[in-house]
């Protein structure tokens, strides 16, 4: 049966304190799933960070919650993006070693799903990513985006205040495939009432098995 671990893994800064939800059955790939901003609340027991994993674990996917650096029980200080994907390396790192030879995979919420794109689309370990609410406002410069050749899942909502879903499917019509963009209607940044209709795209999206795509 499904079960969680809590545990401490070794981050760049110090303890990284962090929670494991491994699926019912053997796990066929392993993601670490990041939570948003630090200094904006965001911790790794956010709804839309627990429901992500959730929806992984349904599809046989080990999922991996952590805090980043300075939040909760983590050691260290905030370090404006720099340092925390550090940290999703970390994470990865952890996951490598728990689970050796499965495929991995990166995403996250708000600030967590720039900080989970960045570092897997710059690690070779990862081999899809995906970004819940992904900040387009807050992002000067997404070019690292179109370069990023993994399978990528988007997964906005229609009112996202800090980046509509009209103009998230317009960042990702011009991104190589393959990707997929899912507009949630009605939904705001957090996905507030419309919670599981964002755990079922990625479900659905981990059901196909991303990380098979070449």
């Amino acid at each position: 049966m499904s079960s969680n671990e809590t545990f401490d893994l070794a981050g760049p800064a110090g303890r990284l304190e962090a929670i494991l939800m491994l699926p019912d059955q053997p796990p066929q790939a392993a993601a670490v799933v990041c939570h948003a901003h630090p200094l904006q609340g965001g911790v790794m027991h956010f709804k839309v960070v627990f429901r992500a994993a959730k929806a992984l674990q349904a599809e046989n996917v080990a999922a991996l919650r952590f805090n980043f650096r300075g939040v909760g029980r983590s050691e260290g200080v905030h370090d404006e993006g720099r340092g925390e994907q550090e940290d999703v390396r970390a994470g990865l790192d952890e996951l490598s070693r728990r689970f050796p030879g499965l495929p991995l995979l990166a995403g996250g919420f708000s600030f967590g799903s720039v900080m989970a794109l960045r570092a897997g689309c710059a690690d070779a370990r990862a081999r899809a990513v995906f970004a819940l609410g992904f900040p387009m406002q807050m992002v000067t410069d997404p070019s690292f985006l179109d370069t990023c050749a993994r399978p990528r899942l988007f997964v906005q909502g229609a009112n996202d205040e800090f980046g509509p879903g009209p103009a998230l499917r317009d960042l990702v019509a011009r991104l190589p495939e393959p990707k997929q963009a899912v507009i949630v209607p009605d939904a705001d940044h957090f996905f507030s009432g419309h919670l599981e209709e964002m755990q079922e795209a990625v479900r659905a999206w981990a059901a196909t098995r991303p990380w098979e795509t070449r």
